[in-house]
């Protein structure tokens, strides 16, 4: 139960219960793995159909053309989510068997309309012969015509079948990749000396073998506490090795060939490498200015790394010495999130155990919902008589605090369970756009994360990294909802790729500013707030282990741009060598990192630099706008919303930028943020 969503003035109850009963539940997801199967065969017939209709226009009807594009759209991407979002979230196996099979049918089909030329003619008739009423039709128009020359629809027919049957497979390739990895139910089993420094309270709470030994899952939940905390190297070794190993038999072969076949594809289309063709149409561009911006990040990161590594040896040596274990003399891929957890305690007097006790789920969620409505002017009411895909969900209705305007629903649905996406995303269920009458259809998403669960004797207790999960994949949600494009193409987060992290990670800052986390903490026992001496190490500690953090996410960016600018790739090779470039350090031994990367299967391929790219661009925001006025001003929050979030994708990031900064965006904000300035 959510605590404080709600308004206490009686007036402002009884208002947001009359709002919220006006607005029930846009979304149903009681289908069974039949009606899944028709509603996908329905939906495919009734957008051929739509796309037939707009081919079959003759040049005195082509004005209908922008019309009939833009309600295609809206309709494809309003229901689409109904048979596919299920493999994602749903407890019954059969249903997510039928949810992948019409998402393989739905892939597959939607290659098959980007790839009509007789609909791609009529539109490059209209762009060339009509002037659209609006400039988002103009750029929607624009935009269409660019997709289609992405598929090769502008090339000889033999060409345009290749790219065709390419793309099929990509699809085809990524899907099961995601699945492989939603169906991993790998686990290890520990004796209770092997996880020794873990809490207590954790290991009480994990399932024990018939031998007595500890079940722990490869699962967020189980995977970090143990690396964080275990004082045992080989426990460590053991779990991340095991980790880093996940699905590599199956989705190896899959990664490698996606790498073949985009890079086949780019050639196709006049492009050197698969990165060239990513970047064309992204901020950043060309594949030369990726390069230089990761290894610039690589140099300036060298020496503070250095200097925390040599801190991490030192602890690792006198924790070996204690606990009679031999020390190797070196820090190695397993140890990094021990000794970055234990030099928190250590430098910064911050014990995330302890720390995570003031932050359980109730009151990190009645925080998180009151910042948000803040400084967004937002009122939120929960829909309670909802049917969702499982119990955990809940549902939210959004509206304008001032206005009363209804913007949207969100769902919230936080906890593991075998089946369940495994990491932290906002799904896109229904575009907020305008319908052909002129009404705004609102918007609906659903907030999928993999929190630490209640147990019989404490609440859903979060570390504050997850806290910061929490916020960043909150902030996507409010994109998608607060967007007010007029076509469904623009909708929510659908923006540059390197731009669409930017959003969310300026929310983030809100996690290490005092006033906001008195907002989302209090002990779960008895409500006490944070004491201010712990207080100020978590604050202080946002500098803890800068270097290590970044040159991480360096790793991920680099291993990105050397598979994309091949024909092929040893994809372990590649990572191994990217950690050492990046890191120094050296993958796991027969492990293969890559295969387990999802953004890899999952949209981010030839853009993953793009989490640091924004991460730019997100604290020139906070620090020039919200730093200026206040953390939780209504004034900054409306100028983001207005500036970053209502455009959606109408507008160019840098454009939107520039009108939220009132001048051109640079890396100052950032570099003091990392201790670099």
């Amino acid at each position: 139960m959510i605590r404080g969503v709600l308004r206490t003035a009686s007036r402002q109850l009884l208002l947001a219960r009359a709002l919220s009963a006006m607005q029930p539940q846009m979304t149903k997801w009681n289908l069974s793995g039949d009606e899944i199967r028709k509603g996908t065969e329905k939906l495919m017939e009734e957008v051929r159909g739509r796309y037939d209709r707009i081919a079959a226009l003759s040049p005195t009807e082509i004005e209908s053309c922008l019309g009939l594009l833009k309600e295609t759209h809206r309709i494809y991407d309003s229901t689409v989510a109904y048979y596919e979002f299920p493999s994602q979230v749903s407890a019954d196996e059969n249903i997510r068997e039928a949810a992948v099979e019409a998402e393989k049918l739905l892939s597959k089909f939607s290659v098959e309309m980007n790839s009509r030329k007789d609909v791609f003619d009529v539109v490059c008739s209209y762009g060339e012969k009509i002037q659209p009423p609006t400039p988002e039709s103009k750029r929607l128009i624009e935009r269409v015509i660019r997709d289609g020359r992405r598929v090769g629809l502008h090339l000889d027919k033999e060409k345009q079948e290749q790219i065709k049957d390419i793309n099929t497979r990509i699809s085809e390739l990524q899907i099961q990749f995601q699945k492989n990895m939603n169906d991993d139910k790998t686990c290890l089993y520990y004796t209770g000396e092997e996880l020794k420094g873990v809490s207590g309270e954790f290991i009480k709470g994990l399932e024990q073998n018939k031998e007595g030994k500890y079940k722990v899952t490869l699962q967020y939940p189980d995977l970090y506490p143990v690396l964080k905390q275990c004082t045992v190297e080989e426990t460590r070794r053991s779990l991340l090795t095991t980790r880093y190993s996940m699905c590599r038999d199956a989705n190896t072969p899959l990664l490698e060939e996606l790498v073949k076949l985009r890079h086949e594809k780019a050639q196709l289309l006049g492009y050197e490498t698969h990165a060239d063709f990513i970047l064309d149409a992204r901020m950043a561009k060309s594949k030369e200015t990726v390069k230089n911006f990761l290894e610039d990040m690589v140099a300036k990161m060298k020496t503070p790394l250095q200097k925390e590594f040599d801190g991490f040896a030192k602890l690792k040596e006198s924790e070996c010495k204690e606990s009679g274990q031999a020390f190797s003399g070196t820090v190695e891929t397993w140890d990094i999130y021990h000794y970055m957890q234990l030099t928190q305690k250590q430098k910064y007097s911050v014990d995330n155990e302890m720390l995570k006790e003031y932050f359980p789920m109730d009151k990190v969620t009645e925080g998180l919902l009151k910042i948000y409505q803040d400084i967004f002017n937002l009122k939120f009411t929960e829909v309670k008589e909802q049917s969702s895909w499982h119990k955990d969900a809940q549902l939210f209705s959004v509206f304008d605090k001032s206005s009363e305007e209804f913007l949207g629903q969100f769902y919230i649905d936080l906890y593991p369970r075998e089946g369940k996406y495994g990491h932290a995303a906002v799904f896109g269920l229904q575009p907020g756009c305008l319908l052909p009458d002129g009404k705004r259809q609102p918007a609906v998403c659903a907030l999928v994360c993999n929190f630490t669960a209640a147990t019989k004797d404490k609440p859903s207790l979060l570390y504050h990294n997850e806290v910061l999960t929490y916020f960043h994949e909150f902030g996507h949600a409010m994109h998608q909802i607060l967007a007010q494009a007029e076509c469904a193409y623009f909708s929510g987060t659908n923006v540059e790729r390197d731009f669409v992290e930017a959003p969310s990670q300026m929310l983030e800052n809100w996690c290490w500013e005092k006033e906001s986390l008195k907002l989302m903490s209090g002990h779960y026992k008895d409500g006490s707030a944070i004491p201010d001496n712990l207080m100020s190490s978590l604050v202080a500690s946002k500098l803890a282990n800068v270097a290590t953090s970044t040159s991480r996410q360096l790793i991920f960016g680099l291993f990105d741009q050397d598979i994309h600018t091949r024909s092929s790739a040893d994809t372990a090779q590649c990572y191994d060598g990217a950690s050492r470039r990046a890191m120094g350090l050296t993958a796991p031994a027969d492990s293969n990192f890559a295969a387990q990367f999802g953004h890899m299967a999952g949209g981010y391929d030839g853009q993953y630099y793009g989490y640091m790219w924004s991460e730019v661009y997100s604290e020139d925001m906070f620090q020039s706008v919200f730093k200026q006025t206040g953390v939780l001003s209504p004034d900054a929050g409306m100028k983001y919303r207005r500036c970053i979030l209502q455009p959606g994708g109408s507008l160019d990031a840098f454009d939107m930028l520039r009108n939220m900064l009132g001048r051109d965006p640079n890396s100052n904000a950032f570099f003091k943020a990392k201790g670099l300035s």
